[in-house]
């Protein structure tokens, strides 16, 4: 099968917000017909997401989500200083659990929201796991720990408690790969 490819030009671009953690740009395109048109997107940097398994369940971590309003559980993600991705992923265990992994393998690599953001994400399985000292950043105050059977898991995510769309994509990658 042959795949038609349409592609859109960018004609030009512009900056219309920018922070410490992010950029907005607007964009005017040509569409494939040659129409034109513009389009919105932010500029982030890609981060990483830890699975800490044990003992046929995961680690998992609570925070209140300013932008959704409400506390949520997800697996352990986020970006820290760090000169590759894994020595990243060490880091955010390690802030964020107070874990440490013997092992930390790449399970892969997605695409956030390829729609509105260049982010992508890192996807990490961490066994062999120690405990030590948490070391979050003052934004996550009001973060708690948690440990849940796999089983649990699939539960807080058919029953709505677990909605962050990596951590349940990352789950995905977990489930393939162990089928």
């Amino acid at each position: 099968m042959v795949e038609a490819q349409s592609v859109i030009r960018q004609i030009s671009s512009q900056v219309v917000y920018r922070n410490a953690w992010m950029k907005v740009c607007e964009d005017t395109i040509e569409h494939p017909d040659g129409s034109p048109g513009i389009y919105g997107y932010v500029v982030k940097p890609d981060f990483v997401l830890v699975m800490p398994e044990e003992n046929d369940g995961f680690h998992l971590v609570e925070e209140y989500r300013y932008p959704i309003g409400r506390r949520s559980w997800s697996f352990p993600q986020g970006t820290a200083a760090a000169e590759t991705r894994e020595e990243e992923a060490r880091r955010e265990l390690a802030e964020e659990t107070g874990l440490r992994a013997t092992d930390l393998r790449l399970l892969g690599r997605m695409d956030n929201a390829h729609g509105i953001t260049t982010q992508g994400l890192h996807v990490y399985l961490a066994v062999g796991l120690t405990k030590g000292e948490t070391d979050r950043e003052h934004t996550e105050q009001d973060m708690r720990q948690r440990w849940v059977h796999r089983t649990e898991f699939e539960q807080l995510i058919l029953n709505g408690s677990i909605t962050d769309s990596s951590s349940i994509a990352a789950y995905t990658l977990w489930l393939l790969e162990h089928r």
